[in-house]
């Protein structure tokens, strides 16, 4: 079955030109999202769950079906899940044709680079900031003076990890890192740790 999806925008509140362009692509079945939402988008959720094998869900624009590549690669799995396939008729993407899937795994390699980019672009950013001594992320756990207190503790044999975590009344974590950041200072895994902020 061929269904039509048209949405509302915060700039444009009615959807007379999405559904005029439907209907002159032979779309019988018009599913309607009454509001713009940032967040909840439930005639969408719903086609989703009603999908059948065989089933096109067709826009007008892609924009009018997701709010981002990530949010349009979500959707589009949803749909080869069920079976189904997906179709813009302003725009060349049509997952039921050979080129249109490879369309997809392009746009789906394109935002993991991205993603990836941005992972390395902020360890780079964080990695400098440590160099030149500024703490990144929130604050530590414990002041200095008591993981010092802490690892002074753990030097006697007599505190487990756990044991000292519970004492001070922190995460188990934070107390992994303070013997980290005294025994294993030059450590990769004392910054990363230290700008993740587990736990801390």
């Amino acid at each position: 079955m061929l269904i039509g999806y048209a949405r509302v925008s915060s700039t444009e509140q009615e959807t007379t030109l999405q559904r005029d362009a439907l209907r002159r692509a032979k779309v019988r079945r018009i599913v309607e999202e009454k509001r713009s939402s940032l967040k909840s988008r439930p005639a969408l959720e719903a086609l989703l769950d009603e999908l059948a094998p065989g089933d096109v869900i067709a826009v007008y624009k892609v924009d009018r079906f997701a709010r981002s590549l990530a949010d349009l690669l979500r959707i589009l799995d949803r749909i080869e899940q069920a079976g189904a396939s997906f179709r813009s008729l302003t725009e060349p993407i049509d997952t039921g044709s050979p080129a249109g899937r490879m369309m997809m795994h392009l746009l789906g390699a394109f935002a993991e680079f991205e993603r990836s980019m941005i992972r390395e672009r902020s360890m780079a950013g964080q990695l400098a900031a440590a160099v030149r001594g500024v703490h990144v992320g929130r604050p530590r756990g414990m002041p200095a003076a008591e993981e010092a207190r802490v690892y002074r503790k753990w030097l006697t044999g007599r505190y487990t990890m756990s044991e000292l975590a519970a004492s001070h009344g922190v995460h188990l974590s934070s107390i992994k890192r303070v013997i980290l950041r005294r025994e294993r200072p030059d450590s990769p895994a004392v910054a990363r740790r230290d700008w993740q902020n587990e736990g801390a």
